[in-house]
Parts: C-alpha cells; sequence; structure tokens
C-alpha cells in the first residue's frame, strides 16, 4: 500500500492508538486526530505524507491544545537515497526532542502486510544537556583565530580555521626562504609547525630530506587564494608603531649657575 494522501495514514495510526485503548476520532476543531482514554490529557496526532515545514508549525500550534502531539509522517518501503528522511532522520529526532512532540514514523505495507505504525519519540519536555567538550572547542577556536577572515555563508573558498592560520603562516616562511629547517619554521612561522608540516593535511608541503621543507605548487596557489589572509597575520603580527620607532631619549643638558 502506498500512501497518496494524509487520509491514507488516518487508519493505521487511528488502529494503534485504539489497540493501546483510546478513543480516536477525526478533524476535531481543526486536529487531523484526536485520541482520549479516560480522563487523560487529549493527544494530538497531525498527518503528514513526508516531513515539511507547515508540518512542525502545525505541531508548535497544537502545543497549546495539549502537552502530547504527535507528528505522524509517511516513509516509503524503500525511500529515496537522497529523500530528507533518509538524509536527515537524526536531524529530524532532535528538533522534535527539542520542540516537544513525538513523532510517529507510518511505514508502507506491501502485498501481503499492513501498514506499520513505528514510535520514535515521545512528546516530552525538552531539557537540553550543554556538551561542555564541544563548547570548550569552540570558545578555543575562537580565541586562536586571528581577525575575521571569513564571511557568514561564504561557499567560494574553505573556511579558514586556527589551523589553516597556522599552516599559511608556515608557508609563508617557506615561500620566502625556500627549503627551511623545521625548528626555523616553528621560530619565525608557527609553533605548530612540526605538526603541520608532517601531517601536510592540505598538500602545501614537500618533504625534501629529514627536517628539511619547502613549499609545494598547491601551497605556492593557496597563498594567492588567502592573499587577505596572510596580509591580516602579518599586520596582526607586526608591533605597534611605537614599539618599531621608539623615541629618543634626549639627554638634557645641566644647567649653569
Amino acid at each position: 500500500m502506498r500512501f497518496e494522501s494524509e487520509e491514507d495514514l488516518y487508519a493505521p495510526v487511528k488502529a494503534f492508538f485504539e489497540g493501546q485503548g483510546y478513543e480516536v476520532k477525526a478533524e476535531v476543531r481543526g486536529c487531523d486526530l484526536v485520541a482520549r482514554r479516560g480522563a487523560e490529557p487529549p493527544v494530538v496526532v497531525e498527518l503528514k505524507t513526508g516531513f515539511t515545514l507547515p508540518l512542525i508549525l502545525q505541531g508548535i500550534d497544537r502545543l497549546a491544545l495539549s502537552d502530547h502531539v504527535y507528528l505522524a509522517v509517511a516513509v516509503a518501503e524503500q525511500p529515496a537515497r537522497n529523500s530528507l528522511w533518509r538524509r536527515e532522520r537524526r536531524g529530524i529526532l532532535k528538533l522534535c526532542r527539542r520542540l516537544g512532540l513525538g513523532l510517529l514514523a507510518v511505514h508502507e505495507g506491501g502485498e501481503e502486510k499492513p501498514p506499520l505504525v513505528e514510535p520514535l519519540l515521545d512528546p516530552l519536555p525538552y531539557q537540553p544537556r550543554p556538551n561542555r567538550k564541544r563548547q570548550g572547542l569552540l570558545l578555543k577556536e575562537f580565541a586562536h583565530r586571528v581577525g575575521d577572515p571569513n564571511t557568514g555563508g561564504m561557499t567560494r573558498r574553505p573556511i579558514v580555521t586556527a589551523y589553516r592560520q597556522n599552516a599559511l603562516r608556515c608557508a609563508v616562511v617557506l615561500q620566502r626562504q625556500g627549503a627551511t629547517k623545521v625548528s626555523e619554521v616553528t621560530r619565525t612561522g608557527s609553533a605548530q609547525a612540526p605538526k603541520i608540516l608532517q601531517r601536510d593535511v592540505y598538500g602545501w608541503f614537500q618533504r625534501i630530506e629529514r627536517g628539511i621543507y619547502e613549499l609545494s605548487p598547491k601551497g605556492e596557489a593557496a597563498l594567492e587564494t588567502y592573499g587577505d589572509v596572510v596580509k591580516a597575520l602579518e599586520e596582526a603580527a607586526a608591533p605597534p608603531l611605537a614599539e618599531r620607532h621608539p623615541a629618543k631619549k634626549t639627554r638634557r643638558k645641566p644647567v649653569k649657575r
């Protein structure tokens, strides 16, 4: 059985709740399905053939009627590889959990098997748990990155991270000095030079012999691509004008008396 419309989802979802002792009615005050068991609060279910923004908005609106709101979504027997459900299932669950919405996956039946309702998430109040490790990595990257070399949402070139900035510092040293010892690159480029040169994540460096590296053609191209970043790094590293040209102290001549 293939779900062509929301109506096709109603019968299996109704049977699912009736199997748990609920009385079920459709289209009550704009709600696709309302279930009630004794004196318990009502359960509201919104039906959709796919997970969409209108479905989320409906679910949020129904929270004003009940704390027990489910979104019921049709799931094909063999979801397409690029389907939202297949690509973003974990994200969908996380979103519903944050909103306090329950989620039901209504699987299409085959020739000999009826549709199956799979409860994936119950509607419970969301209490976020902060991830200290991820927050620490966020703050570390923010603190170590020099300036603001990126534009939010940009796609024209890879994001400039603190690691990439350190790699650019090393590339500048090799461009200016040619084949150079790692210790010299560390002294004048970046303290992270040994790891950066050895790992060569971006393919910018070439090992000439043990402990000596030079810039690769890919590294030369990178210095052009990130020319603005290199300039900003050099300006940030340059001492203030007053330190570069300290005022000369003048000796006062003794006053003759």
